[in-house]
């Protein structure tokens, strides 16, 4: 389809800076495609009352790590010019991917250097070579610590990677350190947090349960390629990159069983809706699965499993528009975004929720 189909007006002002507080007080517009066309006024903390007794939530435990690092280019020249470097995605246990920025500074064999505080680095320094360059400023980093050693002084040294429409207008904080993490995470892997589980408190998942609403969790590291905007003219031109996950046999278990006694599986969020829908075979029932997946669902999609989607409100011309855009119908997603923006609801990752039906 024509990428152009997916886009519309979103003023800047509706790009949400900073999380709701309490996390689930924050807006929630639900979508209701079909005859009635229905949209509700809501709140996260409604969630309960909108969902019924055998429901199954699925959110992903990823969990985010401090992958944006500032550094300089050392040895080469009479300049050490500044570089940011976004890791993306392990290879190993010292080597990493990532988007480096300005990427015209840099050549293979380069050196960078992150930082000059920190516990990990005896002498206060972590240094990276450049393995490999690549096309759209990526690289590959090989760092002179490995394993949990390096793993800590990423941590030290790193900031938050926070997307670069909330990035541009305000620098990562401290508080970005718990804002930008789910109340799930505990799986290290991701560059960019699985927003829709932001949403979520423990008294909400207290109400939850006492509902009869059943939660399970899954594991898919989101990977900085979430941020790249569709520039091909054509859907069909533009390619995901591969995400790590995993579906564990238990969770497979339990989603199966909830579907034979007529309970609904409810993605919490793009990320656990696509690793749900990489992981069904053909004849439409989970099976485990670990591995990368990099689906990309455009109108036209069949899903097989999920039933209904929570997630926030996206940017014209995304990958995440045109997901919610397959699910929901696309006229129905423009008219709902076309009544969320001049009633306030604010978008991307510290934003407001929605609760999609399908499209009938």
């Amino acid at each position: 389809m024509r990428t152009d189909l997916f886009d519309f007006e979103l003023p800047s002002d509706r790009i949400a800076l900073r999380p709701a507080v309490p996390r689930d007080a924050a807006r929630l517009l639900v979508v209701k495609p079909g005859d009635r066309q229905e949209l509700l006024d809501l709140t996260v903390g409604d969630l309960p009352d909108l969902l019924q007794p055998g429901d199954c939530l699925v959110v992903n435990d990823s969990k985010v790590i401090a992958a944006r690092l500032r550094g300089h280019r050392i040895g080469r020249g009479s300049t050490t010019p500044a570089i940011d470097a976004t890791l993306h995605k392990r290879l190993d246990g010292s080597h990493w991917r990532a988007f480096v920025k300005p990427a015209k500074k840099l050549e293979a064999g380069d050196r960078l250097r992150f930082g000059s505080e920190g516990k990990v680095c005896f002498l206060g320094e972590l240094d990276a070579q450049v393995a490999q360059k690549d096309e759209g400023g990526e690289v590959t980093l090989s760092f002179s610590f490995h394993g949990p050693v390096l793993d800590q002084a990423i941590a030290e040294r790193g900031e938050m990677p926070l997307p670069p429409y909330i990035a541009s207008r305000r620098e990562p904080d401290e508080q970005d350190r718990s804002d930008y993490q789910t109340l799930f995470a505990r799986e290290d892997g991701s560059v960019a947090a699985p927003t829709a589980g932001l949403h979520f408190t423990e008294a909400l998942l207290g109400r939850l349960a006492e509902r009869g609403v059943s939660l399970q969790q899954v594991t898919l590291h989101v990977g900085a390629g979430t941020f790249l905007p569709v520039k091909a003219n054509d859907t069909a031109g533009h390619r995901m990159h591969p995400e790590f996950g995993t579906v564990s046999a238990e969770t497979v278990q339990a989603l199966n069983t909830t579907r034979e006694r007529g309970g609904r599986i409810v993605a919490v969020g793009s990320t656990a809706l696509r690793l749900l829908e990489s992981a069904v075979d053909k004849g439409g029932r989970l099976r485990a699965f670990s591995g990368e997946t990099a689906l990309f669902i455009t109108p036209g999609y069949k899903f097989r499993v999920v039933d209904l989607m929570l997630t926030n409100f996206h940017l014209p011309r995304s990958t995440l528009f045109i997901l919610v855009a397959a699910f929901s119908g696309l006229e129905t997603m423009k008219r709902a975004y076309a009544h969320a923006i001049p009633a306030g609801y604010r978008f991307y990752s510290y934003g407001d929720a929605c609760l999609l039906y399908p499209a009938s």
